[in-house]
């Protein structure tokens, strides 16, 4: 039996959308893996953090970073560095809790922001009370804050002044 010349151009059409949703299916689980929980919208600063765990006679720096001819100089905003302490529990269920007070270590940290802070050799100058230049070769890199699954970020560098204020990457 023939069919009307209208109804086979359209089961044909519907074919081809149909394949065309098989292929970009298919394509899409080539994108890579999607993480089985969502990706925090959350905001990212990149900068360098600065550790100083004896800071004898320091309560201020300023950081200054250059690459390719340019440079940014911030502030570091120094705070007292400090870690978990005492781990006390409740029970040992799934519903029990426990918790820890923050106690100071008695070193200082502080974070540095540096607009279009770049993933390749950067020199960092580090300035403390004396005014005195400490300045080390750093490479910068990305993080992923959130997990492989959620992209990178960043990129930063984690410095420490030692008891000569000598810097190093941590």
């Amino acid at each position: 039996m023939m069919q009307p010349r209208g109804r086979g151009l359209r089961l044909s059409g519907m074919r081809r959308i149909l394949g065309i949703v098989a292929v970009l299916t298919a394509a899409a689980g080539c994108a890579g893996p999607v993480p089985e929980y969502g990706c925090p919208a959350i905001g990212y600063v990149t900068g360098i953090d600065l550790t100083i765990p004896a800071p004898a006679g320091i309560t201020r720096a300023t950081l200054e970073a250059c690459w390719r001819g340019q440079c940014v100089t911030n502030p570091v905003d120094l705070r007292p560095e400090t870690t978990a302490g005492t781990t006390t529990c409740t029970g040992t269920g799934p519903d029990s809790a426990c918790g820890a007070s923050m106690v100071e270590t008695g070193g200082l940290y502080g974070f540095a922001q540096v607009p279009g802070l770049p993933a390749e050799p950067v020199r960092v100058t580090v300035r403390f009370d004396d005014d005195k230049p400490h300045s080390i070769d750093v490479n910068p890199g990305f993080t992923e804050p959130n997990g492989p699954a959620c992209g990178k970020a960043g990129p930063q560098v984690h410095l420490e002044a030692g008891p000569d204020r000598e810097l190093r990457v941590r």
